[in-house]
């Protein structure tokens, strides 16, 4: 028997098979390396396989509005309706939101931390993926009880929400206790919440605990006007609460360096995504530019810490589960 004789060749693999292998490489890798190696390497990459949960939380911190509207514009339309996962840093063109929504009626988990969306296209957005069941709008400064109300009244299955603030970001604003009552009114079906640094008393707190009667994680670090009797959390035997005593140790100067996109971060316009599902590998073209596209590769490299961003089961002693 020759060697090699039973085994499958690497470029034979199912479609599927190979969107699984991919997932285990970076971003940039599955877009510039592997079209290269081979046309059925290319046709994986540029299908639904690879793009069922689209990550580029990383990539998106510091790039340009347009620049990320490009990239996600691109790996959506590789998805052809089967995303359910999407995670995105930092949107802020109403246009992006609605092409997510528009297309995203698959999408069961959605991260946009630190967009600067608005109330208005949240509800436009919401009313479009109403299979959502697990949402992240924290760092939303200019999101609210209206955005937060259409979100629960349209996503019926909704089951974690993560509303986490920033402290020097809503130092100005007197109350979020609406925002807590429009969660309290809209999603019955949470059982888990963070709302760390959000501007609520215990009043407000009492009501969602009263409505979302499945809650199996409450967050409220940094929430100093929230009091809880422990008797009355009691009352809750699968409830765990988190603070609102802050324990965690973060770095201040880590928002800083994430506030704005940076000037000097070697992107290239998008304008040639379109029309780019069938790639060649001989195709040098197209991996040149993808490669002008990433520019500094070392770029984020710099920004590690973040003020506040996770509670996971180190920090606060739960076993958070995977977003669907």
């Amino acid at each position: 028997m020759e060697e090699g004789e039973d085994s499958r060749k690497w470029d034979e693999l199912l479609p599927d098979a190979l969107g699984l292998i991919f997932k285990n490489l970076s971003l940039y890798e599955v877009l510039t390396v592997v079209p290269r190696v081979c046309k059925s390497w290319g046709r994986a990459a540029t299908g639904p396989y690879c793009w069922q949960e689209i990550d580029i939380e990383e990539w998106s911190r510091n790039r340009k509005p347009e620049v990320v509207d490009g990239m996600l514009r691109l790996l959506i339309a590789r998805s052809c309706g089967s995303l359910r996962k999407l995670t995105v840093s930092g949107l802020s063109l109403d246009k992006t939101l609605l092409f997510i929504a528009d297309h995203g009626q698959s999408l069961r988990s959605l991260r946009l931390p630190r967009s600067e969306i608005h109330d208005a296209v949240v509800g436009k957005a919401a009313a479009m993926m109403c299979g959502l069941t697990f949402v992240d709008l924290s760092y939303c400064i200019s999101v609210g009880a209206e955005g937060l109300e259409a979100l629960g009244k349209n996503c019926k299955s909704l089951s974690s929400l993560r509303r986490i603030m920033h402290p020097l970001e809503v130092i100005e604003k007197l109350s979020q206790d609406d925002e807590a009552l429009a969660i309290a009114s809209t999603m019955p079906k949470l059982k888990n919440l963070e709302i760390a640094y959000l501007l609520v008393d215990t009043a407000s707190i009492v009501e969602i605990l009263s409505n979302c009667k499945h809650l199996e994680l409450l967050d409220v670090r940094g929430c100093w006007n929230v009091k809880l009797d422990e008797k009355f959390v009691k009352m809750f035997p699968k409830l765990k609460v988190v603070g609102p005593l802050v324990v965690d140790c973060y770095d201040m100067n880590g928002w800083d360096n994430c506030s704005d996109y940076s000037g000097s971060s070697g992107y290239l316009a998008w304008d040639f995504v379109a029309g780019d599902d069938d790639i060649d590998d001989d195709d040098e073209e197209y991996g040149d530019m993808l490669d002008d596209l990433w520019g500094d590769e070392n770029l984020m490299d710099d920004v590690e810490m973040w003020f506040y961003d996770d509670v996971h089961a180190v920090d606060a002693g739960y076993d958070w589960p995977q977003s669907p």
